[in-house]
Order: C-alpha cells, then sequence, then structure tokens
C-alpha cells in the first residue's frame, strides 16, 4: 500500500522482506494470524537479493535447493541462479502470496523496546509509531555492509561503493578500478570488471580457497518436466539436498574428508594460472573448509590477465588518487570497489532492540558473545523472535531451508501463545545457556575452529557464533515442535501478574 504512516496496535510486526520476511508473512497468513505488519526499508521485496545488484552476482547453492519448498520455481534457467532470477522470483511468490496489503516498504524500524507492564512491543519507526505482541526480526545476516577501517578513504576523489551499493550510473569501461577484498562478491565482480576495465588491481588479505563452478543450463526437456511433471523437480530438489548434506562430516568431525575438495581447488588453479608467484599468492596457507569456500571458474584465470594485478601487500592508506600499500608503492585509480563483507556477528539491528532490563541485544552480546535458543529466541526479550540468528548460518547448503525450520518453530511457538493464552514468553536462562554451551562444544572439532584461519564466522570474543555445526535436518528436528517447558512464560495482566516457570526440563 502507498500510506506508510504507521499507527496503533499489530498483533504480529515482521521487520524484513527478505526470503525470512516473506516466508514468516505467507505462513502467518496461512495460519489465520491475518493482523501483522512487514516494514521493510527497502523499496521491494528481496533483501540481499534486491541490493546485490554487482556484475556477475549469482548464488552458490543450486537452484533447486535456493528456493522455498512450498513454492517451487520451474523457470529457473541455470542449476545456479543469477540475481535477476532470484530476486524475480521472490517478488512473484509475494505478488502470488496476496500478503503485500501488509507491506510498508521505505519504512525503516528505528527502536523496539519491551514494555513490561503492557506485555507488548513499542516500535518506533521513520513513519510513526506502532505496538506489537511479538517482534519477528528478518533483517538477516548479510544485509549491512561492512566498510574497512581505512585512512583516507573518505577522501578518494573518485566514484567509491561497496559490492552491495552497486553504482550502475558508472562507467567502468576503460577505467582503472581497484577491488579491495576477495570474498565470495568479490570472486563473481573481479571477472566482470576485467572484461571492461582499463587496468583492474585486486587487494587480497588472505587468499579464498576456489573450486570450479559446475554450472549449466537446464534443457528444454528438464524446463518442461519441471513445469508439468512437479515430481521431477522435488527429486532434483531432494538429491542437492542429500549431496550437501554429505559435506557436513568434513566440517563438523574430520576435516581430513576435504582432501578431495582442496585438490579441486589446488587443480583449478594450477589449470588456469602458470605463473610461479601469482599461483603461491592465490594458494591459502589454511585447510580448505576454514573459510568459506568459494566456486568460480572465471576468477583465476581474470587474475592471470595481462591487465589485472594481485596485490597482496596490507594497504597504509587511501589517497584522493589512488592506494597505497605497506611497501610505499601507490596505485592511481578511477574507481574504488568495497567488496569486504557484512556485519555479521554484528548484527546492527540488535542496537535497536531493547528487552526486560532495558539493555539492548547489542549491548547485550557485547557483553557476553551473541547468542540465541535455537537460533531464534533470546532470554530477557520476551516475545521476539529472529530469523537468521546466531548459529544459524551454512557453509555448505541452503539458508532457504534453515529459513523455513525457523518458521515453523514460530508458528508453533504464536499457535501455543493462543492455545494456552500466554501473553509473554521468553526462553529460560538456564536452557539458553546450556544450548549454547553444547553448540561451541560442538565447534571444537571443526574445521572452522581448527583449520588455521581466522574468519568472519568469528565473533570479538573468538567463538563461532555464525554457523550451524550439525547437518541441517539436525536443526529441522530441534524446531519442529515449540518446546513450552524450556520457557518461561507469562498469563495477561488481566489474569495474573506474575511470571510463571515452567517445569524443569531434563539437562
Amino acid at each position: 500500500m502507498t500510506d506508510t504512516t504507521l499507527s496503533g496496535h499489530v498483533d504480529h510486526l515482521v521487520v524484513g522482506a527478505g526470503f525470512a520476511g516473506l516466508a514468516m508473512a505467507i505462513k502467518l497468513d496461512e495460519d489465520g494470524e491475518r493482523d501483522f505488519l512487514v516494514i521493510e526499508k527497502g523499496h521491494d521485496v528481496g533483501g540481499t537479493w534486491r541490493d546485490n545488484t554487482y556484475p556477475g552476482a549469482a548464488c552458490d547453492v543450486p537452484s533447486q535447493l535456493y528456493s522455498y519448498s512450498f513454492a517451487p520455481n520451474p523457470d529457473w534457467s541455470m542449476s545456479f541462479s543469477p540475481q535477476p532470477e532470484i530476486q524475480a522470483y521472490i517478488r512473484r511468490v509475494a505478488q502470488e502470496s496476496g500478503t503485500l496489503d501488509r507491506f510498508r516498504f521505505g519504512v525503516t524500524m528505528l527502536e523496539a523496546t519491551w514494555v513490561e507492564s503492557e506485555q507488548h512491543w513499542r516500535v518506533s519507526t521513520d513513519a510513526g509509531e506502532l505496538t506489537a505482541t511479538t517482534l519477528v526480526s528478518g533483517a538477516g545476516g548479510l544485509s549491512e555492509p561492512r566498510l574497512p577501517d581505512i585512512e583516507g578513504i573518505e577522501s578518494f576523489a573518485g566514484q567509491t561503493f561497496h559490492s552491495a551499493r552497486w553504482d550502475d550510473s558508472v562507467d567502468l569501461t576503460g577505467k582503472r578500478v581497484a577491488v579491495i577484498g576477495t570474498g565470495a562478491s568479490a570472486i563473481q565482480i573481479v571477472p566482470e570488471l576485467a572484461k571492461v576495465a582499463g587496468h583492474l588491481d585486486v587487494y587480497q588479505r588472505t587468499a579464498p580457497w576456489v573450486i570450479p563452478r559446475n554450472d549449466r543450463e537446464y534443457t528444454a526437456v528438464e524446463r518442461f518436466a519441471f513445469r508439468h511433471l512437479p515430481g521431477i523437480q522435488k527429486v532434483y530438489r531432494t538429491a542437492i539436498y542429500w549431496g550437501r548434506e554429505c559435506y557436513v562430516p568434513a566440517f563438523t568431525k574430520e576435516p581430513r574428508l576435504a582432501a578431495p575438495a582442496q585438490a579441486l581447488a589446488q587443480a583449478n588453479i594450477a589449470r588456469a594460472i602458470k605463473d610461479p608467484e601469482l599461483k603461491a599468492k592465490v594458494t591459502p596457507d589454511y585447510r580448505i573448509g576454514c573459510k568459506r569456500i568459494l566456486i568460480s571458474n572465471a576468477y583465476y584465470p581474470a587474475l592471470a590477465s595481462d591487465h589485472v594485478e594481485l596485490v597482496t601487500d596490507r594497504i597504509a592508506r587511501i589517497t584522493p588518487t589512488g592506494v597505497v600499500t605497506a611497501d610505499g608503492a601507490e596505485r592511481e585509480i578511477d574507481v574504488l570497489v568495497v567488496a569486504t563483507g557484512f556485519h555479521t556477528t554484528d548484527q546492527p539491528i540488535s542496537h535497536h532492540i531493547r528487552g526486560r532490563s532495558g539493555e539492548t541485544l547489542g549491548a547485550t552480546w557485547a557483553r557476553n558473545g551473541m547468542a540465541a535458543y535455537k537460533g531464534t529466541t533470546v532470554h530477557g526479550f520476551p516475545n521476539f523472535f529472529q530469523i537468521v540468528g546466531p548459529n544459524v548460518g551454512l557453509g555448505h547448503s541452503s539458508m532457504v531451508f534453515m529459513i523455513e525450520s525457523q518458521v515453523a518453530y514460530i508458528r508453533e511457538a504464536i499457535a501455543t501463545m493462543r492455545r494456552d493464552r500466554y501473553a509473554a514468553l521468553e526462553p529460560r536462562a538456564d536452557v539458553q545457556e546450556r544450548y549454547n554451551a553444547d553448540l561451541q562444544d560442538r565447534m571444537e572439532g571443526t574445521v572452522w575452529s581448527a583449520g588455521g584461519c581466522a574468519s568472519w564466522y568469528l565473533d570479538d570474543h573468538g567463538r563461532n557464533t555464525t554457523l550451524w555445526p550439525r547437518a541441517t535436518f539436525t536443526f529441522r528436528r530441534q524446531t519442529a515442535a515449540f518446546d513450552v517447558a524450556a520457557y518461561d512464560v507469562e498469563a495477561p495482566r488481566t489474569d495474573r501478574t506474575d511470571r510463571t516457570t515452567t517445569e524443569e526440563i531434563p539437562a
């Protein structure tokens, strides 16, 4: 709707309209929970797939798995879908869902505060203030770009933009371009920029492991079958899912099982790069899987091009005209592209949510480390649910699977509140602590802890609070039913003013 003035009360307020927020809206509507509102600071649904429009943007999870189980897409053109197709898919699902009348775009949440006396959330936005019984964050972990802390970056006189805020108005043809970063976005951007730039500098802090991208176009026969024989598409999806789950032991139990993948990555280097010095620069010195494994057939050939230079010296500062490295060399550029990732272990939305004590979620996590119960609920923050919260991320499979698991858990929680007339609930402190202690114990034997690298998976406390250290079907099983015994619950104030602790559950 066009009216973005907000006021009054809703049963459920959802923040964010990406995969997570849209799934939540669709399932709330299916459950008859129609008094909800989705607020989104952007202009459309899609989240990260709306914002990341850089050249070469595509998913590194197969298309058949990177989609809702309840809304299969027979029209994927490739086995790994490009960004425009993913965004078109999300938009189509939203339009067909019948829920867009409860979405408000161009609205930013400024602060959400739990009001104990009223047992609801008071939420202020740049379009007004409202209250909500439950607050669901679907803001995601890859929504806020992280800018590098480099001296002088604000002084650069040319064009500067982050990979997630691509400026299509800038003509890069023949320009001298620098890309800072060699992560998942950068390895897609670099080959595209190499096609048009006059000269391209790629600044690498840590070399990534890059394996071949086994992408292909779907045949006309396959696409016909996907549209008219949906069982075929389900078989594809199931096969891809279990194929991906076969990676889990190498990440979580025995990293040596990843030796074939490392050999594949080394062969990928050898096939494209002949120069011994460049080959040494792009070969990581840590075990594969410790950082995110990337996929590309074009990245290494691009680096081997005569007009592309891989720079591994530390960046000392940026001047109005170029980049100065620690060795004193200055490379002049016209355009600076920053591909340095996102705020994942310090989610910006957490600093705008105040719980029972009045402290923000961000302050709580800064002091104690980012933690939640089943990645979804947090002690001290009643009726707050987070999709893609702590330790829900994956290094091998589709986040849409995890999102659907969390949405199912939240639906069960809301149904329980309706059935048993609970006005508020939050996970017990001891249950949340025990859950996260178990997660961190399981992290000890994983490649992310023992692989010999530092990564964005780790928080300021040195703990991996980003990834799920088990099979995804284990997470699905854990979130299949709402375990009210793990929660403190409250009746409405008109019935009772004390908080009730549910029975002790076994350790």
